[in-house]
C-alpha cells in the first residue's frame, strides 16, 4: 500500500513539473508570410506597427488601457517556460508580454515577427519582481544584483500571438 501512495505521489509530481502544451492552431498567412497561431484566433486586420504604440505609450498614464493589436520583432522570450517575451519598442525601451491567464507560452526559441492582440498599459514593476526576469532570462548574478531600483514598464497582455516561420 505504502509503495502505490509513493507510486501516486511521484507521478503528481512529474505530471506538475511538466511544461504546458501549446495550442498551437492551424497556421495563417498573411500576405506572403505565414504564421502560427499561439491563444486565441485573430485576425491580422487593423495592425498597428510597435512605434504606434510607442507612441501612444507616450500619452498613456498609468491608469490607462488600450486594446490593440501590434505587430513588432521578439527580443527576448523567457528561457525557463517561455511564459513573457519582449519586444523592442525603440528608443532603449522594450514592451513586457504576458499571456493571458498563462493560457499558452511561447516556444523557448521564438524569435522574429510577431502580431500580438490585447490589452497595453503602463505599470511599475518592482525589484523583486525585475531580478525575476533577469533570472529567467539567464542574466548573471552580477547583473541581478545590481538591479536596486523599480522601473517603468510598457507592459501588454496578449490573449492571441502570431509568430512568423
Amino acid at each position: 500500500m505504502k509503495n502505490y501512495l509513493l507510486v501516486i505521489i511521484l507521478t503528481f509530481s512529474l505530471y506538475s513539473c511538466k511544461q504546458k502544451v501549446q495550442s498551437v492552431q492551424s497556421p495563417v498567412q498573411v500576405g506572403s508570410t505565414v504564421y502560427d497561431v499561439y491563444g486565441a484566433a485573430l485576425d491580422a486586420q487593423s495592425v498597428l506597427p510597435i512605434s504606434d504604440l510607442a507612441m501612444s505609450f507616450s500619452t498613456m498614464q498609468k491608469t490607462d488601457t488600450l486594446f490593440t493589436k501590434v505587430q513588432g520583432t521578439i527580443k527576448e522570450v523567457c528561457t525557463k517556460k517561455g511564459c513573457w517575451m519582449t519586444l523592442d519598442l525603440g528608443d532603449e525601451k522594450d514592451l513586457m508580454v504576458r499571456f493571458k491567464d498563462y493560457g499558452f507560452f511561447m516556444p523557448l526559441e521564438a524569435k522574429g515577427d510577431v502580431i500580438i492582440n490585447g490589452f497595453a498599459t503602463i505599470s511599475e514593476t518592482s525589484v523583486e519582481d525585475l531580478k525575476h526576469y533577469a533570472e529567467d532570462a539567464g542574466a548573471t548574478e552580477l547583473e541581478i544584483e545590481a538591479i536596486i531600483a523599480p522601473k517603468l514598464t510598457y507592459s501588454f497582455e496578449a490573449d492571441g500571438v502570431l509568430l512568423a516561420h
